[in-house]
Protein backbone atom coordinates (compact mmCIF):
# COMPACT_ATOMS: atom_id res chain seq x y z
CA UNK A 1 0.00 0.00 0.00
CA UNK A 2 2.60 2.50 1.25
CA UNK A 3 4.79 1.23 -1.77
CA UNK A 4 1.99 2.52 -4.44
CA UNK A 5 1.45 5.80 -2.54
CA UNK A 6 4.88 6.98 -2.42
CA UNK A 7 5.39 6.07 -5.94
CA UNK A 8 2.40 8.48 -6.33
CA UNK A 9 3.49 11.26 -4.75
CA UNK A 10 7.15 11.00 -6.68
CA UNK A 11 4.92 10.85 -9.83
CA UNK A 12 3.01 13.57 -9.08
CA UNK A 13 5.99 15.74 -8.39
CA UNK A 14 7.37 14.81 -11.62
CA UNK A 15 4.23 16.17 -13.22
CA UNK A 16 4.51 18.95 -11.61
CA UNK A 17 8.02 19.82 -11.93
CA UNK A 18 7.83 19.70 -15.87
CA UNK A 19 7.56 23.23 -17.37
CA UNK A 20 4.62 23.29 -19.72
CA UNK A 21 1.57 25.29 -21.03
CA UNK A 22 -0.72 24.22 -18.31
CA UNK A 23 2.17 25.59 -15.69
CA UNK A 24 2.74 28.58 -17.90
CA UNK A 25 -0.82 29.79 -17.50
CA UNK A 26 -1.22 29.31 -14.38
CA UNK A 27 1.94 31.63 -12.90
CA UNK A 28 0.21 34.28 -15.90
CA UNK A 29 -2.95 34.24 -14.45
CA UNK A 30 -1.17 34.09 -10.97
CA UNK A 31 0.60 37.69 -12.09
CA UNK A 32 -2.36 38.55 -13.34
CA UNK A 33 -4.92 38.10 -10.68
CA UNK A 34 -2.80 37.35 -7.41
CA UNK A 35 -2.58 34.28 -5.71
CA UNK A 36 -6.03 33.77 -4.34
CA UNK A 37 -7.94 34.34 -7.24
CA UNK A 38 -5.28 31.78 -9.20
CA UNK A 39 -5.32 28.97 -6.54
CA UNK A 40 -8.40 27.15 -7.19
CA UNK A 41 -6.36 26.42 -10.75
CA UNK A 42 -4.04 24.14 -8.75
CA UNK A 43 -7.44 21.89 -8.87
CA UNK A 44 -7.58 21.73 -12.72
CA UNK A 45 -5.84 18.32 -12.72
CA UNK A 46 -8.84 16.74 -10.66
CA UNK A 47 -11.21 18.33 -12.96
CA UNK A 48 -9.88 16.84 -16.18
CA UNK A 49 -8.22 14.16 -15.77
CA UNK A 50 -11.15 11.60 -14.99
CA UNK A 51 -12.47 11.45 -18.45
CA UNK A 52 -9.05 11.13 -19.43
CA UNK A 53 -8.10 8.34 -17.42
CA UNK A 54 -10.99 6.36 -18.04
CA UNK A 55 -10.25 6.82 -22.43
CA UNK A 56 -7.30 5.95 -21.72
CA UNK A 57 -7.07 3.24 -19.26
CA UNK A 58 -10.52 1.35 -20.73
CA UNK A 59 -10.35 2.24 -24.67
CA UNK A 60 -6.69 2.52 -24.92
CA UNK A 61 -3.83 0.77 -24.10
CA UNK A 62 -1.36 3.17 -26.27
CA UNK A 63 -2.51 6.63 -27.95
CA UNK A 64 -2.69 6.49 -31.29
CA UNK A 65 -0.80 8.74 -32.88
CA UNK A 66 -3.28 9.99 -35.51
CA UNK A 67 -5.47 11.50 -32.37
CA UNK A 68 -2.00 12.57 -30.50
CA UNK A 69 -1.37 14.63 -33.87
CA UNK A 70 -5.04 16.29 -33.39
CA UNK A 71 -4.71 16.79 -29.85
CA UNK A 72 -1.10 18.52 -30.45
CA UNK A 73 -2.75 20.81 -32.97
CA UNK A 74 -5.97 21.92 -31.02
CA UNK A 75 -4.21 22.31 -28.09
CA UNK A 76 -1.93 24.60 -30.00
CA UNK A 77 -4.30 26.57 -31.14
CA UNK A 78 -6.60 27.06 -27.75
CA UNK A 79 -2.65 28.19 -26.05
CA UNK A 80 -1.87 30.99 -28.88
CA UNK A 81 -5.75 31.91 -27.81
CA UNK A 82 -4.98 31.94 -23.90
CA UNK A 83 -1.45 34.26 -24.63
CA UNK A 84 -3.09 36.40 -27.10
CA UNK A 85 -5.37 37.39 -23.51
CA UNK A 86 -2.09 37.49 -21.67
CA UNK A 87 -0.62 39.98 -24.41
CA UNK A 88 -3.47 42.15 -23.57
CA UNK A 89 -3.52 42.25 -20.53
CA UNK A 90 0.20 42.78 -20.28
CA UNK A 91 -0.20 45.65 -22.91
CA UNK A 92 -3.03 47.15 -20.93
CA UNK A 93 -1.42 46.29 -17.36
CA UNK A 94 -2.43 48.61 -14.34
CA UNK A 95 -0.78 47.47 -10.92
CA UNK A 96 -4.16 48.99 -9.00
CA UNK A 97 -6.78 47.41 -11.32
CA UNK A 98 -8.90 44.76 -9.23
CA UNK A 99 -9.84 41.71 -11.29
CA UNK A 100 -13.28 40.71 -10.49
CA UNK A 101 -13.71 38.16 -8.67
CA UNK A 102 -16.22 36.26 -10.95
CA UNK A 103 -13.09 35.19 -13.69
CA UNK A 104 -11.75 32.86 -10.94
CA UNK A 105 -14.62 29.85 -12.38
CA UNK A 106 -13.46 31.34 -16.12
CA UNK A 107 -9.81 30.91 -15.28
CA UNK A 108 -10.39 27.13 -13.51
CA UNK A 109 -12.33 26.29 -16.77
CA UNK A 110 -9.54 27.44 -19.08
CA UNK A 111 -6.81 25.40 -17.23
CA UNK A 112 -8.72 22.16 -16.99
CA UNK A 113 -9.58 22.60 -20.83
CA UNK A 114 -6.21 23.24 -21.43
CA UNK A 115 -5.05 20.16 -19.85
CA UNK A 116 -7.50 18.40 -21.28
CA UNK A 117 -6.53 18.93 -24.97
CA UNK A 118 -3.19 18.41 -24.35
CA UNK A 119 -1.09 14.83 -25.48
CA UNK A 120 0.47 14.96 -22.15
CA UNK A 121 -2.23 13.14 -19.54
CA UNK A 122 -2.85 11.17 -22.23
CA UNK A 123 0.72 9.97 -22.98
CA UNK A 124 1.26 10.38 -19.46
CA UNK A 125 -1.77 8.08 -18.25
CA UNK A 126 -1.52 5.21 -21.08
CA UNK A 127 2.86 5.18 -21.04
CA UNK A 128 3.78 5.84 -17.40
CA UNK A 129 1.56 6.11 -14.74
CA UNK A 130 -0.99 3.67 -15.93
CA UNK A 131 0.52 0.52 -16.23
CA UNK A 132 1.14 1.32 -12.52
CA UNK A 133 -2.43 2.38 -11.20
CA UNK A 134 -3.56 -0.86 -13.33
CA UNK A 135 -1.11 -3.18 -11.11
CA UNK A 136 -2.40 -1.83 -8.03
CA UNK A 137 -5.77 -1.90 -8.66
CA UNK A 138 -5.28 -5.64 -9.71
CA UNK A 139 -3.46 -6.74 -6.72
CA UNK A 140 -5.89 -4.36 -4.37
CA UNK A 141 -8.05 -1.89 -5.20
CA UNK A 142 -6.94 0.37 -2.12
CA UNK A 143 -3.82 0.40 -3.61
CA UNK A 144 -4.28 1.86 -6.86
CA UNK A 145 -6.90 4.23 -4.50
CA UNK A 146 -3.55 4.94 -2.58
CA UNK A 147 -1.38 5.43 -6.07
CA UNK A 148 -3.61 7.95 -7.60
CA UNK A 149 -4.56 9.92 -3.88
CA UNK A 150 -0.46 10.17 -3.75
CA UNK A 151 -0.25 11.46 -6.97
CA UNK A 152 -2.65 13.80 -6.73
CA UNK A 153 -2.30 15.09 -3.27
CA UNK A 154 1.76 16.01 -4.72
CA UNK A 155 0.08 17.49 -8.09
CA UNK A 156 -2.50 19.56 -6.69
CA UNK A 157 0.10 20.60 -3.18
CA UNK A 158 3.00 21.21 -6.19
CA UNK A 159 1.31 23.74 -8.27
CA UNK A 160 -0.62 25.56 -4.80
CA UNK A 161 2.90 25.87 -3.98
CA UNK A 162 3.95 27.72 -7.41
CA UNK A 163 0.81 29.35 -6.98
CA UNK A 164 1.94 31.12 -3.85
CA UNK A 165 5.82 31.66 -4.94
CA UNK A 166 4.70 33.81 -7.77
CA UNK A 167 1.89 35.17 -5.91
CA UNK A 168 4.21 36.90 -3.66
CA UNK A 169 6.99 37.51 -6.36
CA UNK A 170 4.20 40.45 -7.32
CA UNK A 171 5.03 42.18 -3.92
CA UNK A 172 8.20 43.08 -5.68
CA UNK A 173 6.63 46.10 -7.45
CA UNK A 174 4.83 46.74 -10.95
CA UNK A 175 7.67 46.49 -13.08
CA UNK A 176 8.43 43.34 -11.61
CA UNK A 177 5.05 42.17 -11.60
CA UNK A 178 4.68 43.21 -15.37
CA UNK A 179 8.01 41.78 -16.27
CA UNK A 180 6.92 38.49 -15.08
CA UNK A 181 3.50 38.70 -17.16
CA UNK A 182 5.55 39.36 -20.24
CA UNK A 183 7.67 36.40 -20.08
CA UNK A 184 4.73 33.73 -19.04
CA UNK A 185 2.95 35.57 -22.20
CA UNK A 186 6.22 34.94 -24.59
CA UNK A 187 6.38 31.39 -23.52
CA UNK A 188 2.53 30.39 -23.69
CA UNK A 189 3.28 31.81 -27.54
CA UNK A 190 6.04 29.57 -27.96
CA UNK A 191 4.42 26.68 -25.99
CA UNK A 192 1.39 27.03 -28.80
CA UNK A 193 3.89 27.06 -31.92
CA UNK A 194 5.66 24.24 -30.42
CA UNK A 195 2.14 22.23 -30.11
CA UNK A 196 1.39 23.25 -33.48
CA UNK A 197 4.06 21.98 -34.97
CA UNK A 198 4.43 18.85 -33.49
CA UNK A 199 0.74 18.30 -34.48
CA UNK A 200 0.56 19.31 -38.15
CA UNK A 201 4.66 18.59 -38.20
CA UNK A 202 3.37 14.86 -37.15
CA UNK A 203 0.62 14.43 -39.79
CA UNK A 204 2.82 15.35 -42.62
CA UNK A 205 5.48 12.80 -41.62
CA UNK A 206 2.40 10.15 -40.82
Amino acid sequence: MWGYIVQGLGYGLTAAAQPGPFQTYVISQTMRKGWRRALPMALAPLVSDGPIIALVLLLLSQVPSSLEHVLYMVSGVFILYLAVNAFFAWRNFDAEDATPSGETPRSLFHAALMNALSPGPYIYWSMVTGPILLDGWREAPVRGIGFMGGFYAALVGSMGALILVFGSARRLGAKVERGLLGVSTVALVGFGLYQLWRGIGGWVIG
